[in-house]
């Protein structure tokens, strides 16, 4: 595996690849990787001859300064993890690289991206799109694989990529989970036990159904902030807050 944090040197192994045909998958990241960005990485791995993984902690999809100053990260672990899993290039940039622009120019959507998570964090799907189109640019991937779980933000990058024309096929994987139901998310670490036992009530009564309303109640029932309860798309949408730490989640409805 090959860890490239400059984008010339990462340009002429892709030249290298697209002249030997090879078939390219993409999973980008913002590291503090698990379970979850595995599965996603393991699919990539069947269905493409080579795999890329991009590791970089995105400002301009953060909200709050705190919470992207809180955002673990841990370079040497992640990419002990890709190595193991058989990822062949792990592209780390500086933000400064990809950003050389100062964020001048940036992507926005008028209309699915204002609900939900946008309507929650003012800028984020913003920072988001631009940064998943600047990656595709960058990579030139077959396929790109995204999680499930940010259900708001898959809908969105398959529209952008539709939308622009872009090459690349947008493919959603199953959201993976912990034994007590909790989707996995690099955010999990940084609940205490109390509230690690809370978050796994969220995602309980979130899989038990009901309407948007009656989920809601039962949430606030057990004393857990809600941001909201949803339905988009045949999927049941929540965001809440436990213990300082915002979650999201989403199942069929």
């Amino acid at each position: 595996m090959i860890v490239i944090d400059d984008l010339a040197g990462w340009s002429s192994l892709r030249d290298e690849w697209q002249s030997a045909g090879y078939s390219v998958g993409f999973v980008p990241t913002m590291g503090a990787l698990h379970e979850g960005h595995l599965s996603l990485v393991n699919r990539s791995l069947v269905e493409n001859d080579r795999t890329v993984v991009s590791i970089l902690v995105n400002p301009t999809q953060f909200d709050e300064q705190g919470d992207l100053e809180a955002y673990p990260r841990d370079l040497e672990r992640d990419t002990l993890l890709l190595e193991r899993a058989g990822v062949h290039v792990v592209l780390a940039p500086d933000p400064e690289a990809i950003y050389r622009d100062g964020y001048r120019y940036r992507v926005t959507e008028k209309d699915r991206s204002r609900s939900l998570e946008g309507a929650h964090r003012p800028g984020h799907f913003d920072g988001v799109l631009t940064v998943v189109l600047k990656l595709l640019h960058i990579v030139q991937p077959d396929r790109a694989y995204f999680g499930e779980k940010d259900w708001q933000q898959l809908e969105l990058v398959r529209g952008m990529a539709d939308a622009l024309f872009l090459d690349t096929e947008i493919i959603g994987c199953p959201i993976v989970r912990e034994a007590d139901g909790l989707a996995m998310s690099s955010r999990n670490v940084r609940l205490d036990a109390g509230a690690r036992a809370r978050a796994a009530e969220f995602a309980s009564v979130l899989q038990a159904g009901g309407s948007a309303e009656q989920v809601r109640s039962r949430l606030e029932g057990l004393g857990i902030d809600v941001d909201y309860v949803e339905m988009l798309d045949g999927r049941l949408l929540a965001a809440v807050r436990i213990g300082g730490v915002r979650l999201i989640d989403n199942v069929p409805a």
